[in-house]
């Protein structure tokens, strides 16, 4: 099995990998391009827009990043058409439906592009241009392929004139309509071929071949070629479906569902999760995937393992329905906990409002297998991943639980995608991560930036302040955006746009976001007044990051409006990613 899918982010392993098998199979397969422009390849995705085309690479792969085939697109924005530079399977994978497959994501890029047409060149499957039988077969077979998709040759010029004179084989210049009676004006076809012969090919035509070529089209408006092989078949139409490799990977575990706190003023409740849900699914941009279980060591990485059994052994002994509330904290001697187990919660807790009950670990636990399996779903090549997680995990530290949260899931996604290159952490809920804070406060390898309501009337209020930076070899990686209590959604922009800034300067392989929808007009833990058009802002500069990034669930809690607001947020997300 393979997927097509479109390589967005050259940072991720698995897409630098698929770089490097796509660079092989150029020279395997196209001996006679020059080495440099093999080697460029890399370039070309960074700068798109260097070599006066915007690149953009499809490969067919899998899991694993075994590229079977490849295409490259090449998009010219000023003049709206787009051109197939190359399109290839791997040695001896010919006939598996690889080609067909990378030929329709790229009619459907073309089409949400909204370019006028594809354009590429082929080989004749005239015996005047190709002198070879076995070589015109193959022409003959390619030009019925691209047929039914309405693709046919621009006929009546000279643009498969030999650059050389007497050389075989000249290609025609085909045109795909991409499934529209469109016709071409002189001029408008004057401009395409002359931006394709000066672009691709600068070093080959020379001034008097691209002038001879252009002034040869007079036809008004310019010609196909009638159907020729399969002129009784419907032509293909473009698969209007979002593809894909443009839909964000979603997790979510209706196990959260067992954490049910039903004590008055509780606000952190199962239609949180369902209120974002039935809001996301309607938007068609989501491809929801199941959780995978992880191994406990990913989380023993990140919190304190004598913490991590105390959170174990307290929720599996408590009966059902009963909870135990921290009421004793330990300001006088924090080195020896308490015998007590209920006294003891308040030697690992931060607030007397986040309850243990016999199912909070376990919640907990599926929330962090959910975020996981995101972050892995962004290693196997998604360019965007969703964790729709609760409890919330921002307010747990290495050894405490507090603010709803008992693990801290986006930090143990980041540290586990840490392994793969730098990572950058932009906490955006209203209160301040303290727990990314703490738990990356000594490394240079995480980039922390919270943006947040001044802690000294937010909560957790001991923590989040602008000179807190960072120690030892992490100073200078931890960055705290407080905010006042009052909030317009242009300063928010302005805040965002500096942290964005610091994430760019930083440079990470991945980005993690902990989405807090608390920020929101009417959230009863916050101050600010963002609204659902303000959401698509922050998430459209959030998404123009060129980095794949994961989105961890925290807060946001005013369930009449949290979906409309998660909703405005992706679609922003979305645009900014891929428009």
């Amino acid at each position: 099995m393979f997927r097509i899918r479109r390589i967005y982010d050259t940072n991720n392993p698995i897409n630098r990998k698929a770089v490097t098998l796509v660079q092989q199979i150029l020279r395997d397969q196209f001996p006679d391009v020059h080495p440099s422009d093999v080697d460029k390849l890399p370039e070309l995705l960074r700068n798109p827009l260097k070599y006066q085309f915007r690149s953009i690479l499809f490969v067919a792969d899998n899991a694993k990043g075994d590229v079977s085939g490849f295409a490259l697109l090449l998009h010219a924005p000023d003049l709206d058409f787009c051109y197939l530079d190359y399109i290839s399977t791997a040695k001896h994978l010919t006939g598996r439906g690889v080609g067909g497959a990378l030929y329709e994501r790229l009619r459907n890029e073309a089409a949400l592009l909204k370019a006028k047409g594809l354009f590429f060149e082929c080989l004749p499957d005239d015996p005047r241009l190709c002198k070879d039988p076995a070589v015109l077969k193959q022409n003959r077979a390619r030009l019925k392929f691209y047929e039914r998709y309405g693709a046919r040759p621009m006929i009546n010029t000279k643009y498969e004139t030999p650059v050389s004179e007497g050389d075989d084989n000249p290609p025609y210049l085909v045109v795909d309509t991409l499934g529209k009676e469109r016709k071409f004006r002189k001029g408008e076809m004057r401009g395409i071929v002359r931006a394709i012969l000066e672009r691709k090919y600068p070093d080959v035509c020379n001034k008097e071949y691209i002038d001879m070529v252009i002034n040869s089209i007079t036809d008004d408006p310019v010609r196909l070629r009638p159907l020729k092989y399969i002129s009784n078949t419907p032509v293909e139409t473009i698969r209007r479906s979002l593809p894909m490799d443009q839909r964000i990977a979603l997790v979510y575990n209706n196990q959260h569902v067992i954490h049910h706190v039903r004590e008055r003023g509780y606000i952190e409740s199962p239609v949180r999760v369902a209120t974002i849900l039935a809001a996301l699914e309607k938007t068609g941009l989501f491809d929801i995937i199941p959780a995978r279980h992880f191994a406990e060591h990913h989380i023993s990485a990140v919190h304190d393992r004598g913490f991590l059994h105390y959170l174990q052994k307290v929720c599996s002994i408590l009966p059902e329905k009963e909870s135990v509330y921290p009421y004793v904290f330990p300001i006088r001697n924090n080195t020896k906990a308490p015998k007590g187990l209920p006294m003891r919660a308040g030697y690992y807790c931060i607030d007397t409002f986040t309850p243990l009950n016999k199912n909070a670990y376990l919640a907990a636990r599926n929330a962090v297998d959910c975020a996981l399996t995101a972050a892995r779903a962004i290693l196997e090549g998604s360019y965007l991943a969703y964790a729709l997680v609760r409890p919330p995990g921002h307010h747990a530290e290495r050894n405490v639980f507090g603010g709803f949260c008992y693990l801290n899931s986006a930090a143990i996604a980041a540290n586990y995608l840490s392994t793969y290159g730098k990572i950058a952490i932009l906490d955006i809920d209203y209160h301040h991560g303290n727990g990314q804070q703490n738990i990356f406060y000594e490394r240079n390898d995480v980039l922390t930036i919270s943006i947040h309501g001044q802690p000294r009337f937010t909560y957790p209020f001991f923590s989040g302040f602008a000179e807190e930076r960072g120690e030892g070899k992490g100073r200078g990686f931890n960055l705290n955006l407080p905010l006042p209590e009052n909030v317009p959604a242009d300063r928010y922009i302005k805040t965002l746009t500096s942290a964005i800034q610091s994430i760019n300067r930083f440079d990470p392989r991945f980005l993690v976001v902990a989405l807090g929808l608390d920020t929101a007009t009417g959230d009863p833990t916050g101050t600010w007044s963002l609204d659902a058009d303000c959401y698509i802002r922050i998430g459209k500069i959030i998404g123009e990051l060129p980095f794949s990034t994961l989105f961890v669930q925290e807060g946001g809690y005013n369930t009449k409006t949290i979906g409309k607001n998660a909703r405005s947020f992706f679609k922003g997300v979305w645009e900014g990613s891929f428009l």
